[in-house]
C-alpha cells in the first residue's frame, strides 16, 4: 500500500543564516550570503568569491568539544542541521517512533576534504605513521550520516547518497520513497558540505566552472546574459520526512507533503549538461507525474539555476519540454543560488527547504543580481524580489556532475 509523506521538521546551516527563521528571512528579502573568501589570505587563489557560513556555533548547535574534534567540518554542520530538524518535529526514537522505523539519508558531494589534506600534508611530511587513527571515519562522505543515526537513535534504513551537485535532492526523493513503500515512519534527510578549501577551489576553477567576476554582485547571477559560473559555498540543509498519518496522530507541524520523486541520467559527460536537456526534463516530469500535477495547478520551481553558461539555458530547455512551452511560462522559477552560493551536496537540501517554506507561506524568493535578459533563459526567473503566490505545488530540481539529475515535487497540504 502506497503512503502519503509529509515534511515535518526543518534545519539549516547555510550562508544566509543558521536557523530556519534567519535562512527564510534573507530569502524573502534577497539578502546576498557571497563574500570574499576568508580564512586563506597567505593562498594564491584563481577565485576569491564565495558564500561560507558565517558565525556558526557547534556548541550552541548541540554539539560538544570532543565531537568537534572528531568530525570535518561538513559533519558538524550536518549534525547542527539534524539537530534542528529533528527537534523543530518533534519526533523522540523509543518515545513517539519506533527507533527502527526511523531513518536518515544525509548525504555529501565531497566529504570531509579539509581532514583529508590536512592528514595528506602529515603522510607527506612525516610519514604514514602520523596518519591521525581518526583520519578515515573523519573524512568519509557517509559519516555524517551515521554520527546522525547515533545521535538520534536512528536504527532504521541509513542510506547516504553521493551524487555530486544533485546529492541532497536525489537523498530526499529516496527518503520519500522509502517512507511511501513502508519501509520507515520518518527519515531524517538531506546533504552537507564544507569544501571551501583551496584545493576545491583549485580544481573547479581549472576546470572553468567558477565564476570569473570580481564583484559581488555580478559573482553569482543564474538566468541572467551575464553568468560566468557558479559561487562555491557550504553548509547543508536538513528535513524529516514522515509519514502522513504517523504525523497527524502525533499532531506534528506539517510544512508541505512530498507527492513526486524523479531520477534520471544523461549519460553524456563527466562535467557537463547534456545540451538537449531531454534527460533532465524527463526527471522533472517524473516527478510532476508522481505528484499528479496539471496545468491547473499554480506551480513554483527552484531551479538548479547555477549560474553557468550550460547550465541555466539546458536548465531551461528541460523546463519547457518537462511543461510543455505554456506551462512553463506559467510557472514562477527561481534560482535561490544566487542568494546562497553553490553549496554542492548540501544544495538540494537546502533548497528543498526554501521550496517547503515558499509552499507553505505562499511567498516565491527571487533570483537576485537579474539585470541583463538571455534570450535563451526566457522565462519568469521572479527577477530580484520576492513574490506572493498561492502555490499549489512546488519543484526543486538538482542537476549533478556525472549526468544525475533529480526532481522532488511538493504539494500545498490544506
Amino acid at each position: 500500500m502506497e503512503r502519503r509523506v509529509v515534511i515535518t521538521g526543518l534545519g539549516a546551516i547555510s550562508p544566509v543564516g543558521n536557523t530556519i527563521a534567519d535562512f527564510w528571512e534573507s530569502l524573502k528579502s534577497g539578502k546576498s550570503g557571497l563574500n570574499f573568501i576568508q580564512g586563506f589570505d597567505d593562498v594564491d587563489l584563481p577565485v576569491r568569491i564565495v558564500a561560507q557560513v558565517k558565525d556558526f556555533d557547534p556548541i550552541a548547535n548541540g554539539l560538544e568539544r570532543a565531537d568537534i574534534r572528531k568530525m570535518d567540518l561538513y559533519c558538524q554542520y550536518a549534525i547542527a542541521a539534524a539537530n534542528q530538524a529533528v527537534k523543530d518535529s518533534g519526533l523522540v526514537s523509543g518515545e513517539n517512533i519506533e527507533p527502527d522505523r526511523l531513518g536518515v539519508y544525509v548525504g555529501s558531494g565531497i566529504g570531509g576534504i579539509s581532514v583529508f589534506v590536512r592528514e595528506t600534508a602529515k603522510y607527506l611530511e612525516e610519514g604514514a605513521h602520523r596518519i591521525s587513527p581518526l583520519f578515515i571515519p573523519t573524512m568519509i562522505a557517509n559519516i555524517a550520516s551515521g554520527n546522525i543515526a547515533i545521535r538520534h537513535k536512528a536504527e532504521g534504513p541509513c542510506l547516504p547518497v553521493v551524487t555530486a551537485c544533485a546529492t541532497g535532492t536525489h537523498s530526499v526523493g529516496e527518503a520519500y520513497h522509502a517512507i511511501k513503500y513502508g519501509l520507515a515512519d520518518a527519515i531524517i534527510t538531506g546533504g552537507a558540505e564544507a569544501a571551501v578549501h583551496p584545493l576545491a577551489i583549485g580544481g573547479f576553477a581549472n576546470s572553468r566552472a567558477l565564476t570569473n567576476a570580481t564583484t559581488l554582485e555580478d559573482a553569482c547571477t543564474p538566468f541572467d546574459a551575464r553568468r560566468s559560473g557558479f559561487t562555491m559555498a557550504e553548509g547543508a540543509g536538513v528535513l524529516v520526512l514522515e509519514e502522513y498519518e504517523h504525523a497527524v496522530q502525533r499532531g506534528a507541524t506539517i510544512y508541505a507533503e512530498v507527492a513526486g520523486y524523479g531520477n534520471t541520467c544523461d549519460a553524456h559527460h563527466y562535467t557537463a549538461p547534456r545540451p538537449d536537456g531531454i534527460p533532465a526534463s524527463k526527471a522533472i516530469r517524473m516527478a510532476l507525474d508522481e505528484a499528479g500535477y496539471t496545468s491547473e495547478d499554480t506551480l513554483y520551481i527552484n531551479a538548479h539555476g547555477t549560474s553557468t553558461p550550460l547550465n541555466d539555458k539546458t536548465e531551461t530547455n528541460a523546463i519547457k519540454l518537462a511543461l510543455g512551452e505554456e506551462d512553463a511560462r506559467k510557472a514562477y522559477i527561481s534560482s535561490t543560488k544566487s542568494m546562497t552560493g553553490h553549496m554542492l551536496g548540501a544544495a538540494g537540501g537546502i533548497e528543498l527547504i526554501a521550496t517547503a517554506l515558499a509552499v507553505k507561506h505562499g511567498i516565491v524568493p527571487p533570483t537576485i543580481n537579474y539585470k541583463e535578459a538571455d534570450p535563451e533563459c526566457d522565462l519568469n526567473y521572479v527577477p530580484n524580489k520576492a513574490v506572493e503566490v498561492n502555490l499549489t505545488m512546488a519543484a526543486s530540481n538538482s542537476l549533478g556532475f556525472g549526468g544525475h539529475n533529480a526532481c522532488v515535487v511538493l504539494k500545498k497540504v490544506i
